[in-house]
Order: C-alpha cells, then structure tokens, then sequence
C-alpha cells in the first residue's frame, strides 16, 4: 500500500507537469501552423512586438502614404492600413479581436484564404458603414449572424452582413469591419494600429523590414521575427510552469525515498542474509536502485497516461472557446516527461542503496 501510494503521487506530479508544459507545446504549435500561410509578409508599427501591443492606434495614417511611395523599388504588392483592438469580457468566451481594415480591399488583402459561410464579405461601398464580417467561433460564442446587431460601444453599433467558414483558430475569433467605421468607433480617426504589407517575393521580407525602418523611422517585422517572439515568451512561461511543477516533482522524489528508505529498513536481515551467501555491497545497492527506478518509472508511465487525459480536458476546452488545441504531448515532452521521473528516482534511492551496501553482516542477522 505504502509502494502503491508513493507511485500515485509521483503519478499526480508527472501529469501536473505535463499537463502544464503541454500548454506551451500546443500553443507553439498553433501559431507555427496558422500564422505560416496567413497574414502579412512584413508588418509595420510604432511599438513593435517587444515593447507589447498598444491599447490604442497610435501610428500617423500618412505612413501608408510613405510606404506606398516606396512600393515599386521594394517590391510590395498591397499596403493595408489596420485598426486591432481586442474587446475584452470576464467571460473569456465573448471576448474578440475586432480588425478594422480598408472595406476596398476587403478581408482577402491580409486572410486571403477567408470566405463567407453565410451573408457577404467587406464591399468597397461599405466603408464607414457601421457593418461587420465575423468569424466562425466569434458568430458561435456571441450567437451572431447576418442581421444581427453589434454593439462596439454605447454610442457604436454594427450590424453583422456576413459569417466566415471555419478558416484557423485566429482568424475564427476575429471580427472584420471598415477601417474608418472601428477609427470612428475608437476615436482614431487619422491613426493606425499597424500596417500590413505583401510582396511579390516573400523571401525579400527581412531586407524589406530593415529598409522600411530605416527610411521610415518605424518598427518593421516579418512573421518569421513574430514567431521568434512567441516561442522566446513561450519558453519563458515554459520554465514558470516547470518551476510550479518542480514543488510537486520534489515531494513526489521525498516520498520515494521515504518508501525506499523504509524497505530498506524492514528488510535488513533480508539483506543480511544476502550479503552472508556471497552478495557483494554493489549487487545490494543495485538491488535498492532498481527498485526506485522502477517505481519512478511506474510513476511517469502512469504521469504521461493521467497527463493525456488531463490535456484532452483542456484541448475540449479551448475547442470550445476559441476553435483550437491549446495543448500538446509533444515526443520532446514525452522524453522530458520519463527522464525526470528516472531522475527522481535515482536521486531518491542514492541514499537508500548507499545505507544498504554499507550493512554489517553481523548486525543485520542479529537485529530482530
């Protein structure tokens, strides 16, 4: 029993870990996947990703004016001003990212692959109408659908023309409206949150980026920079969720040893008897080590088993929520996962095994 339960704790501490790094495994995964063939070749701001997302449009429009001066000599194919900003809400499920975007070009100049499951996309005419283009999961979570009204603020107020087909988890969550209707909505007329490029050559983007923020004097960046700045956040919140999961890890090592300690104990004359017959110290203490291994290793196998489950509850979750698998038992997980646990258990019968090799022959047949 005691065996048994010392094996259910390292099993509760291994899942909690993977279930907490797998988060960041899905995570990386999802914005490796959509965001290689959708947005921007190069995108262009005032703050950039390092400096974190600014609550309000805070780049002069006349920029766009500025870039597409330069379209011709660097090979840039549509320049798209863009207002982003997310409505927010303490249920996370009707929360939203609302995407303002020239109606002219329409959602395709940024999402080409979009298209409409029910109504119409963005018209050249529909610029400054207070009208908007949903996702699929923003129309699932805030029951929206064509001729359905929005309400952006108290004094703005949309109404929905079209629901896009399920295209990624992302742009699922997004809301599309006219440029200068959210400009009006968020009291940014003349302002900006970002500027969308494409070009003919993707593979010109960095020397694009660099150019632009040299001429320009802006923050100039290509998918490839973004997704370098969510896998170093993502690291970051990786060695957090590690640091919460080591506390767990590290009872689970102390209850190891307790367990492996106390056998060691109850069976001295046991050991005794072994070592009389020929049994040399170093067979004793192998003898002690391979059962804590043995039992760490139970202990994950049953961590990764409890794990799975744990990571298909969070995935059913944010499925629901946001249209995406949120976490991921990824091979590299699976190995960090069975390697702690073989580490705990090494480290958790060094002291055992050295006290077992270490018995007196004598004492240990003499001890009742």
């Amino acid at each position: 029993m005691r065996t048994l339960l010392t094996a259910l704790g390292i099993t509760v501490a291994v899942a909690s870990m993977v279930v907490f790094l797998s988060l960041g495994e899905g995570i990386r995964k999802v914005f490796t996947a959509e965001l290689g063939g959708i947005g921007p070749d190069v995108q262009v701001s005032l703050s950039g990703f390092t400096q974190g997302f600014a609550p309000q449009p805070n780049l002069p429009q006349a920029v766009v004016g500025d870039i597409q001066k330069l379209s011709g000599e660097l090979g840039i194919t549509t320049v798209t001003p863009v207002v982003m900003t997310v409505r927010s809400s303490l249920d996370v499920s009707q929360s939203v990212v609302l995407y303002g975007l020239p109606a002219a070009q329409g959602v395709g100049a940024v999402f080409p692959k979009v298209t409409p499951a029910l109504g119409r996309t963005l018209t050249p005419a529909d610029e400054g109408r207070g009208v908007a283009v949903v996702g699929a999961k923003a129309a699932q979570n805030l029951r929206l659908k064509p001729g359905s009204v929005l309400n952006l603020n108290r004094r703005n107020r949309v109404q929905v023309v079209g629901v896009l087909a399920p295209e990624s988890g992302l742009v699922d969550n997004f809301i599309f409206l006219p440029l200068s209707t959210l400009q009006r909505a968020e009291g940014a007329q003349g302002r900006v949150s970002l500027v969308a490029l494409k070009l003919a050559n993707p593979r010109d983007a960095r020397a694009v980026a660099t150019t632009l923020g040299e001429r320009l004097n802006v923050e100039a960046q290509t998918q490839s920079d973004f997704l370098s700045f969510v896998d170093r956040a993502l690291r970051i919140s990786d060695a957090v969720r590690f640091g919460i999961s080591l506390i767990a890890l590290i009872v689970g090592g102390l209850a190891v040893a307790n367990t492996v300690m106390m056998g060691v104990f109850e069976r001295t004359r046991e050991f005794g008897t072994l070592r009389a017959i020929g049994a040399r110290p170093a067979f004793v203490r192998a003898l002690v080590l391979t059962e804590s291994l043995l039992l760490a290793l139970a202990g994950g196998v049953g961590g990764l088993l409890l794990g799975l489950g744990g990571i298909w509850a969070v995935n059913l979750y944010t499925q629901n929520l946001a249209g995406i698998d949120a976490a991921a038992l990824t091979p590299r997980l699976t190995a960090l996962a069975l390697g702690i646990s073989l580490l705990l258990g090494l480290l958790s019968g060094l002291l055992p095994a050295r006290g077992a090799g270490r018995l007196s022959i004598t004492e240990a047949l003499g001890r009742v």
